[in-house]
């Protein structure tokens, strides 16, 4: 009876410690999957709009395409039309559009 005992007690320490590494598991895939690639595209994103110049075609956040035509220190103009300048916040530039447009 003692034995029975004994080993009920040291399987319930085993289960938790099986939990634990199954938790750590999911948390390192959480990592892998999910939060790594996020931080790599916010740092993709940050060197993009550091690195934009004047005459890049950009397509903003808002879906505006245009070309640059000045820079700033925190914002930057575009020439959407023949004339028509809009001037935007750097953050809110989305994506190189020259690419798109060579195509």
């Amino acid at each position: 009876m003692l034995q029975f005992i004994l080993l009920q007690a040291s399987s319930g320490q085993s289960g938790l410690i099986s939990n634990l590494i199954l938790l750590g598991g999911i948390a390192i895939i959480f990592y892998f999957f999910m939060i790594r690639p996020q931080q790599k595209k916010q740092k993709d994103q940050k060197n993009f709009i550091g690195a934009v110049k004047k005459g890049d075609m950009v397509v903003t956040v808002g879906g505006m395409h245009g070309k640059v035509v000045a820079l700033d220190e925190n914002s930057v103009t575009l020439e959407v039309e023949r004339g028509a300048r809009i001037k935007f916040d750097k953050t809110s530039i989305s994506l190189e559009a020259s690419k798109q447009y060579a195509k």
